[in-house]
């Protein structure tokens, strides 16, 4: 019934109308995902403040409170958790292709992956980040199909060998007139589907550094496939783009936070 919902508030989306595009070859799909990566990359830093919902079996809901930090030409990218009081202080930081995570109450740094489940929920590091799909993956065009009243383009991606990636194989479908994507699906080399993740707002922001717009999805809905009652919701409360002080992409700048 959620997710019957959530289709049906994805026909009620505002959309800027583009025109309707043909299925797409080899060369349009390759453009397509180069498109979408660029949409949202920005030139200079990003600062974004966000609510995590999550409902987890057994257990009573919660809600996080983090600030991401982000450095898309340096590829630096950190979360600072202010609430719950169990949560604040902790961070994860990401410097070129490792993954860290600090947890105060022991004042230690440990290593962590790409499938490392956010503060415990459905989220992934790669659902706060800039777009790097033309860089990790291959795609190959499954079919024009509709999505509640949208019209998509439906993808099948396979991870490159070298790349750093939560799961080897997404299925994603693309409004064709915005290019934006509504609905993505998450399997292991198994081929057993992990995630489903529907991005039914999109926003976008003013870049001075980038000279245009910063495309971002403003609400995130995250279905755990494996543990069935599990599901998180991401909610983009604020952007920022202005410069961020180099110091805030180290560890001692997150310790310091924490004290």
């Amino acid at each position: 019934m959620k997710r019957w919902i959530l289709l049906v508030g994805l026909s009620l989306l505002a959309f800027w109308p583009l025109q309707a595009l043909a299925q797409l070859d080899a060369a349009g799909v390759k453009n397509l995902l180069l498109s979408i990566d660029e949409r949202q990359k920005n030139a200079g830093d990003y600062k974004a403040l966000v609510v995590i919902h999550t409902k987890e079996k057994g257990k009573d809901d919660m809600a996080i409170e983090a600030v991401i930090y982000r450095r898309d030409v340096a590829k630096r990218f950190m979360i600072l958790f202010l609430k719950p009081k169990s949560e604040r202080g902790k961070g994860y930081l990401r410097i070129d292709k490792n993954l860290w995570l600090y947890d105060p109450a022991v004042g230690r740094w440990d290593r962590r992956t790409e499938r490392e489940r956010i503060a415990g929920t459905d989220s992934r590091r790669a659902d706060f980040d800039e777009s790097r799909l033309s860089k990790n993956y291959t795609a190959e065009y499954v079919a024009q199909e509709k999505l509640g009243r949208f019209t998509v383009h439906r993808l099948r991606l396979t991870a490159l060998a070298d790349a750093d990636v939560p799961y080897p194989v997404l299925e994603l479908w693309v409004d064709v007139e915005t290019s934006n994507i509504l609905k993505s699906q998450e399997f292991a080399s198994s081929g057993r589907l992990m995630r489903t993740v529907y991005t039914p707002k999109w926003s976008q922001v003013h870049s001075e550094s980038k000279g245009g717009p910063v495309w971002y999805p403003s609400e995130i809905r995250i279905f755990d496939e494996v543990e069935k009652e599990n599901s998180t919701v991401i909610l983009m409360k604020s952007i920022d783009l202005r410069r961020l002080d180099d110091s805030i992409f180290t560890k001692a700048w997150v310790e310091g936070k924490s004290r």
